[in-house]
């Protein structure tokens, strides 16, 4: 029985999607709910799992088709065998990639091999990459499209491309020798996501009258109590204590007292919220997606650390859902992970204030009319001041600061 597979229903906010990648090809066997291909909107990745087991009879939309909610994208034969040889021509590309992703599987060891997605697999036999180089991140080690990104970026593809090429090639070496100075580019197009970031950042410039106010802060209590507290915490609950629960739960409190930080504008109208759902900025191979913590007010530490490691792990795998980045009344970014040590960061409508972390770096400091040396974070606060005043800004700031550097206030809510 022929079984068709479809777009399956964007949200309203999606008009369409584009084809990424197939991860089949006609006449391949599929299990049910294997992912058959990858759709790319302007805000998430979305993987189309099979509806049953059966044979792909015919791919009905190729690689960079603009497809709709409930359109065709391939038709399976329910139940049958793999065809060999495929139902539809292969091309010389097509018919070349199975049998070196098969080689490289085999060359890596079965175990190894069980852990990789088709489309993972794919990308590293066209780096000639060694599996064993790669270290996984995702569910019981598995390696994940970003574990091979950052591996090519980190120049490991270069050693294990020349030690998977043929020794010598004295043919080639003597016709197409190497033009010292020769400078080459590529042209590609945005992806649809960074399209989206892109209009988004400018709309923000464009719409907002945004201005940045900066602090720091001394992190040497909130340093000790993740020391004294590390082990015990992440035996209780699973994970580990980090610094961002710390400025999620203080940034709360500050916007509490200071509530038109939590606001947003709708045309001459202020909308304030007496929820706070505190967007994360989570850095992923295809761009920026903010993830959001619903009613984070009521969350506790080990609760916030808890849904911020379920979104990264989502966030790396592609597998983040549109309904978890909509909404958010206030985002915190870290570009200290990146090692910024200070930024004006670009607010995410319609919200009104975003908080930017910086690195934590050791610096003198006087204390107590004594120069020590202490840890430090420059914080920014660019908000719109269409809405909030300066001395909103400024205020909110410092109770972040007051808060981070006696974090017991925290504890207690004062």
């Amino acid at each position: 029985m022929s079984v068709e597979v479809k777009v399956p229903t964007l949200p309203e906010s999606v008009a369409d999607a584009t084809v990424v990648t197939w991860h089949k090809r006609v006449g391949d066997a599929v299990e049910r709910d294997e992912n058959l291909v990858d759709l790319e909107t302007d805000k998430v990745v979305l993987e189309v799992p099979a509806p049953v087991s059966g044979v792909i009879a015919k791919i009905v939309s190729d690689d960079g088709a603009t497809v709709t909610s409930g359109e065709i994208l391939a038709v399976l034969n329910e139940g049958e065998a793999a065809s060999a040889p495929a139902a539809e021509p292969a091309t010389a590309s097509e018919s070349t990639a199975e049998p070196a992703a098969a080689a490289s599987a085999e060359a890596s060891g079965g175990e190894t091999s069980t852990k990789l997605s088709p489309s993972v697999r794919r990308l590293i036999d066209e780096n000639n990459l060694d599996v064993s180089k790669i270290t996984g991140t995702g569910n019981h080690g598995r390696i994940t499209k970003a574990d091979v990104q950052s591996f090519l970026d980190s120049g490991g593809g270069k050693s294990a491309a020349s030690a998977a090429a043929p020794v010598a090639k004295p043919a080639a070496a003597t016709t197409a020798p190497a033009i010292a100075g020769a400078r080459t580019q590529q042209r590609v197009p945005m992806s649809r996501m960074r399209t989206r970031i892109a209009e988004r950042m400018v709309e923000a410039q464009s719409t907002a009258a945004m201005l940045t106010s900066f602090n720091e802060i001394d992190l040497t209590e909130v340093k000790a109590l993740r020391a004294r507290y590390r082990d015990k915490f992440e035996k209780t609950h699973g994970v580990r204590l980090g610094f961002m629960s710390f400025f999620v739960r203080a940034s709360i409190e500050a916007m509490l007292k200071i509530p038109v930080v939590n606001a947003s504008l709708d045309g001459n109208d202020v909308i304030y919220h007496d929820y706070h759902d505190v967007g994360i900025a989570v850095s992923t191979p295809r761009g920026l997606v903010v993830p959001v913590l619903r009613n984070a007010e009521g969350m506790s530490f080990a609760q916030i650390e808890q849904s911020i490691n379920s979104y990264a792990l989502k966030a790396r795998e592609g597998q983040i859902a549109i309904e978890d980045i909509t909404g958010g009344t206030f985002t915190i970014t870290n570009g200290g992970v990146f090692g910024s040590l200070m930024s004006t960061p670009i607010l995410n409508p319609p919200q009104s204030a975003i908080l930017g972390m910086h690195k934590i770096m050791d610096r003198p400091m006087v204390v107590d009319g004594q120069i020590v040396s202490r840890p430090m974070m420059y914080i920014a606060l660019t908000y719109d001041h269409r809405l909030i005043d300066g001395k909103d800004a400024v205020t909110f700031l410092v109770h972040v600061k007051e808060l981070l550097e006696d974090p017991a206030r925290l504890m207690l809510q004062v």
